[in-house]
Parts: structure tokens; sequence; C-alpha cells
């Protein structure tokens, strides 16, 4: 954990949930798994501000807890779910892009709450697309509900875990914090609800909606409440899905940009086959036929079954291998390499950081390294046609600032003299990019520290969401090459 990604976890948290918390989730972050007695020491913060703040941050996935054997329950941070907080907006953007308004405010409620039941959540929405709708019309449960269980069929919400069904019958003591345990087959299971009803619209303070004063309403009973129809049963966003999303359409971008919009389409109709079978940690989707792809297609999309087998045997001998054949049954099988894709979106960005910071000479430089994989000073003056004391510079400032390595010294001689020594420049893409995430990390808390000193919203947010595309996509390709270790 580097000091950039705790103060910018800081940062997140204070805005978001204010400074108690913020405190709280810091020294966890700091210190790693600790009891409550040592936390309420070590913060000095009294024990029921820090009950409630470890509620609110395990409500919202940022700590969990661990019963060991002494039954003592210790409490450690994710800060790796902290920094996804930079990525709520665009979650809920791509809500509304697939799933319209309604999908919108369903993953908005659900980042802003943490975990809600299908029925509150339902009822939330439809009040607040009520409040936006012309006087007169309302929004009816059942269409709120319909949008729900289309985003838990595409995986974009899934179940949370629930109390193990042994510890609610056991007639013993509590345990000292539950054990919580979901089935897998059930995740993404919506139970079957009949919610009747329209969305509300607020009244004001001192009327309602007839006009009649506030202090003549008759009081209602409250003892009588129907039972939650789903009690129990929590949902969260699934940010994995919507990574996996942004992943396909880098992809998609990629393929477009390099090649044409028939080639990005079907890798685009490829991945949407895929998205539910292939976890979003693969490094390949599963194979799919060349006649299940050409049936996939979108409707109107009118290409003959030939020239898709044409596009997908150029986009198979493609330099960048995004899609691989992987066999010949079903008129040919074809996969994308993921883990590929990523690690070609990561080498972009790098190369558009060296372009944008030193220039299109030592971007040339950069990419002719990238290639060749291994070169020697002299080689890279004569391939990039650039003055040996232009070249030796460029070198010296990427190697200085970690784009460009030392892979290793050959001597022509036994004792090593400077002089009589080869130097052999590379790339390594894993330490460049983790570097570049690093950088990543500054530059987002650098922004919510200028945006809240100019205290203007949104003056600055659309670079914080830019830098955080960046993040992404390097963080990304870290996690698959680490997964591929």
């Amino acid at each position: 954990m580097t000091q950039a990604e705790i103060k910018l976890c800081s940062l997140l948290l204070q805005e978001h949930f204010g400074e108690i918390v913020e405190k709280i989730g810091v020294h966890l972050i700091r210190t790693g798994s600790q009891p409550i007695r040592v936390i309420v020491h070590d913060t000095g913060t009294s024990l029921d501000q820090v009950k409630k703040a470890l509620c609110v941050l395990i409500q919202h996935n940022l700590v969990i807890y661990q019963v060991h054997r002494r039954g003592i329950v210790e409490y450690e941070a994710q800060c790796s779910r902290v920094l996804r907080m930079l990525r709520y907006p665009r979650y809920i953007y791509t809500a509304k892009t697939l799933y319209n308004d309604t999908g919108e405010l369903i993953v908005e409620e659900l980042l802003l709450n943490g975990k809600m039941t299908m029925s509150a959540l339902v009822k939330k929405v439809a009040d607040r697309l009520t409040e936006t709708m012309e006087d007169g019309k309302t929004m009816d449960y059942a269409e709120v509900s319909c949008t729900f269980v289309r985003l838990a069929d595409t995986h974009f919400v899934q179940r949370c875990p629930l109390v193990h069904a042994t510890e609610n019958s056991d007639p013993g003591p509590p345990p000292p914090a539950p054990t919580l345990v979901i089935n897998e087959k059930d995740m993404f299971l919506v139970p079957k609800l009949s919610l009747i009803g329209k969305g509300k619209r607020r009244r004001s303070s001192e009327d309602d909606a007839t006009g009649e004063p506030k202090a003549k309403r008759p009081k209602h009973t409250t003892d009588n409440k129907e039972p939650i129809p789903d009690d129990g049963i929590y949902w969260q966003a699934n940010l994995d899905r919507f990574h996996q999303h942004f992943r396909d359409q880098a992809i998609v971008s990629a393929v477009a940009n390099r090649m044409d919009q028939t080639s990005s389409e079907i890798v685009r109709t490829m991945l949407r086959m895929s998205e539910v079978t292939t976890p979003s940690s693969a490094p390949f989707t599963q194979p799919l036929s060349s006649n299940e792809i050409f049936r996939s297609l979108p409707v109107g999309y009118n290409i003959s079954k030939q020239v898709l087998d044409q596009y997908l045997t150029l986009l198979a001998d493609d330099p960048l291998e995004f899609v691989g054949k992987s066999g010949d049954s079903g008129g040919g099988m074809y996969i994308i390499n993921l883990h590929k894709a990523l690690g070609s979106l990561a080498t972009a960005s790098l190369e558009s950081v060296v372009q944008e910071r030193f220039g299109s000479r030592c971007a040339r430089i950069f990419r002719l390294v990238l290639q060749k994989k291994h070169l020697e000073q002299k080689q890279v003056e004569d391939f990039a046609m650039i003055p040996a004391k232009e070249a030796k510079d460029m070198l010296y400032k990427m190697l200085s600032e970690n784009f460009i390595s030392l892979q290793q010294e050959i001597p022509k001689t036994p004792d090593h003299a400077p002089s009589r020594t080869f130097y052999l420049y590379t790339v390594n893409i894993l330490s460049a990019a983790r570097m570049l995430l690093h950088r990543c990390y500054k530059s987002i808390a650098n922004l919510i520290e200028r945006r809240q000193f100019e205290t203007k919203e949104n003056k600055l947010d659309a670079s914080e969401i830019q830098v955080d595309e960046t993040i992404f996509l390097l963080e990304s390709y870290i996690e698959s090459t680490m997964k591929r270790q």
C-alpha cells in the first residue's frame, strides 16, 4: 500500500462519509487487521463512534471481519474497494446507458446505501422516478421490478451473503460475529415478489396533497405492519461485472480504431455471448463457433456468412492477437484473448503518456524498444534515425522515470569496463504500468484536493473520471498478469 493510495482513500472516505469514518478507515488501512478495543485506543475515538463507523464501512463492503480462535473479532479495511468509489459515477452512467433512468437509479441507490432489499429498492426508485414525472403520472412498481430482474439476469446486481442457517437455529449462545455464506447458484436468483403499487410524491412540510394542514391530519397506527416479503435478502452492485463491461467496451473501441466498424461489431457480439459464461478474471472467453457468432449478430446487420468468416480470419491473423482460432468445428472455433487485449491497451496508455510527456521522438524510441524487446544504444540510434547525443538524452530521460529499464550488461572484456560493455535497454510493461498507476493515484488525489479548494462542484470531475479510466486499464492488466504467474 503506497502513500498515494492511502491519501486517496482518506480523501474518498472523508468526502463520502465524513471525518470519523475516514479516521477509522484510514487507521485500518495503515495498520491492517485489528480488534475493536485496539481501534478505540489507537484512534482516541469513543467505543460508540467506532462501532457506528465500522457499521457504515461494513455496510458498504469497505471493511471485512474475521473471528479468531479465541473468539476475538478483527476488522480489516479493503483498500481496493475504497478506491472503487472513484468509479461510482461511471457505474451509474453505465446503468443509465444500458437500462435507462430506472437502471441508473437502481444502481445509484445500491451504491449510496451499500445493501438493500429488492422491495425497499423498488419502492424507493419508483418514488424518485414519480417525483420527476409530470403531475398525474406515476411509476409502477412492476416496471421497476422488471428492470431490476434484467440487471440481475445480466449479473450487474447480486445477492449479499446471508447468515448461516445453523446459526439461527442453534439454541446456544450466539457467536462473536455471524458467519455469512452464499450459494453461487442463488447469487443472481430474484425472489418472486408481487409488488403492487405506484411511486408516491413527497408531501410538502405543511400541507398534504389535498391542501389539508398538517396539524389536522389524523394519526395512523403503525402496529399492524405487513411483513416484508423478502426480509433478509439483500442486494448489492456487482462491481466485477461492471469492470468486465468496461474492459469489453475498451476492447471493442480498440478494434474499431485499428480495423473498422464491422470488425468491432463482430468482437462486440462475441463478448456479449461470453459475458455471463466467462468469469471476469478469465484470460480467454469460451470458444464460440462461426455459426453461433453468425446467428447472434444484431438484427439488421446484413453481412453474409462468407464475409463473417473472412473477417474472423482477418481478426485471428492480426498481430495484436485479440481474436484467436481454437478449432475447426462449427465453421471454426474462435476465442478472444482477454489478457493480450488488456496488455495491448495498457501498452497504448504507456505510449500515449510518453508521447505527451517527452514528445514524438521519445515515443518513437519507446515503440522501437517495445517492438525489438532488447536494444543497445547504438542500435536505437540507427533504427530510430536519431543523432547519438539526442538518443542518449532521450533514453536517459525515460530510464530515470522508469518507462524503460536496463535489462542486462554484457561485457566485452573480463574487467567490465563501461566503455567496453553493452547496455541493453528494454521495456518492462508490468513495472512501467505499476509506476504509471501510482502516478495516476497521485493525480486523482491532487484533483480532488484542488476541487475541494475551489469549492465548485463538477469543475474537475471530468478530469477525475478520465484519469480513473487509465487506472482501470492498468489495474486490469496488472491483475491479469499476476494471476497468470
